[in-house]
């Protein structure tokens, strides 16, 4: 090698060593610059005091920035930071090695800017929990390192733009909670890797979403709280063997319930609230051994409550409120040893409350009113609800008196006995219950005096004892009771 070539490799090498730094000041200058021209445009930015041209040497470390080996910018997280403004002045080309963005719980305003696109090595973007409105650009398709998308409870109106199924390498998709409409779901493509979908509050309309039937990896799926109609299609229950979240509530589906939905094997929530399903509710059901809530209130179900439920050793929630159900309480829902809330009111039932129900040791909320129900509340039944926080039996038929043992249900917070054939006088040890806001044995058949002990529930704001035949003088100490003053 010739002096003068090795001369010359010695400079350019020495050039190539001067270069690297400004190639890194240089970068991290436009990443600084495009961030303090936006936090220019922001209310309540305190937070963002860091944020700053003069303290351009510490950019790694300025609040909620997190940067890569290199020394730029992969990391905006300003989660909950109680900031006000928009996206407007926002330069997401300045940001070329920017994989996560995080604005959740603040307030922003104003729409998704169209330069978001250009952020193309996102791979988290959540815009949640904001005041965002506007419609979701077409340009959100170019994303396509996307594996989190979150825009839920924002204003976002508009059609749902098919180009985010460009995003095939998302896994929890959430537009929830917004305002927005029906897209041609023959343009949306299958995303393969979806797990977690929701389009849960908005304003879809038209049958179920064909798009949906096609991700055949979904665990979770919300469609809840929009105007969907017509029947469950089939397929769902073969293509989507994989849900455990099942939310369709608030919608006018109809039809019966199918009994393929015992192939859903690994099922733990299906809610179906507020809508017109019909028919009976399959004993199949008892096949699906993972369901931990089963909500189907406020549907037009029929027949019995089928005995197999008792097979549903994990259930904790049971809702079959406002349905036409009929027959007595099967003695198998004993068995349901993990049930926290029991609630079957306004339905057709009839019958007493089997002894079986004793062995639900766990029960909080335990709703049985607006029904047929007959027969003595035993003692027995009431010693073992000992976590209840909500007994409502009013509107049936119950007689006998009211146990004494109720005082033992030290949790009780609403206690509703209302329009029964209860008989007797009220039971002094009510008193010991201090824990009740609100009290009603009104419209039965009570009678004796009331008890001055009533006077130690001090937390009450509701108590209605008409409608019975109680005698004697009010007790001075329901004085002690301010109903005024509390909420």
């Amino acid at each position: 090698m010739t002096t003068s070539h090795s001369t010359f490799l010695c400079i350019l090498l020495v050039l190539l060593l001067f270069s690297l730094p400004f190639t890194i000041t240089s970068s991290a200058t436009a990443e600084a610059e495009a961030l303090v021209k936006w936090k220019m445009n922001l209310s309540s930015a305190s937070v963002l005091d860091s944020w700053s041209i003069s303290n351009l040497g510490n950019l790694c470390n300025w609040t909620s920035i997190v940067c890569n080996a290199g020394g730029t910018i992969s990391e905006i997280s300003l989660s909950d930071a109680g900031l006000s403004g928009t996206l407007d002045q926002l330069d997401f080309t300045s940001f070329p090695s920017l994989t996560s963005f995080c604005l959740n719980g603040n307030n922003f305003r104003g729409s998704i800017p169209s330069n978001i696109g250009n952020a193309s090595m996102l791979t988290f973007l959540d815009l949640s929990n904001n005041i965002l409105e506007g419609v979701i650009p077409e340009e959100i398709g170019k994303l396509t390192q996307l594996e989190y998308l979150s825009f839920y409870d924002n204003e976002i109106i508009g059609v749902i733009p098919y180009q985010i199924s460009n995003l095939q390498k998302v896994w929890h998709l959430d537009l929830g909670s917004n305002f927005l409409e029906t897209p041609d779901w023959s343009k949306l493509r299958n995303m393969p890797m979806l797990t977690y979908l929701s389009f849960g509050f908005n304003e879809l309309r038209l049958e179920f979403p064909e798009f949906v039937l096609h991700c055949h990896n979904l665990t979770y799926l919300d469609l809840s709280i929009n105007h969907l109609n017509g029947s469950i299609p089939e397929t769902l229950f073969t293509n989507l063997a994989k849900l455990e979240h099942l939310n369709l509530s608030y919608n006018s589906f109809q039809g019966s319930l199918s009994p393929n939905f015992t192939k859903l094997t690994k099922l733990k929530e299906p809610q179906l609230g507020v809508n017109m399903f019909s028919g009976l509710i399959p004993d199949e059901i008892s096949l699906i051994s993972s369901l931990e809530v089963v909500v189907l209130f406020n549907n037009s179900l029929q027949g019995k409550i089928p005995s197999s439920i008792g097979r549903l050793r994990n259930l904790q929630q049971l809702d079959l409120r406002k349905n036409h159900l009929s027959s007595t309480l099967p003695s198998e829902l004993g068995l349901c040893t993990n049930l926290i809330l029991l609630a079957l009111a306004g339905n057709a039932l009839q019958g007493p409350l089997p002894i079986s129900l004793s062995a639900l040791t766990k029960l909080s909320d335990l709703g049985f009113s607006d029904n047929f129900l007959s027969g003595e509340v035993q003692s027995y039944l009431i010693t073992n609800w000992t976590e209840v926080t909500s007994l409502q039996l009013q509107n049936n038929s119950f007689s006998g008196k009211i146990p004494p043992e109720i005082s033992q249900l030290k949790n009780l917070v609403y206690l509703y006995l209302f329009r029964n054939n209860f008989t007797g006088s009220i039971p002094y040890q009510i008193g010991k219950l201090q824990n009740l806001l609100e009290l009603d044995v009104s419209d039965n058949r009570l009678s004796g005096t009331i008890p001055p002990t009533i006077g130690n529930l001090t937390n009450l704001r509701a108590l209605h004892l008409f409608r019975n035949n109680i005698t004697g003088i009010i007790p001075s100490e329901i004085g002690q009771i301010d109903i005024s003053s509390n909420p």
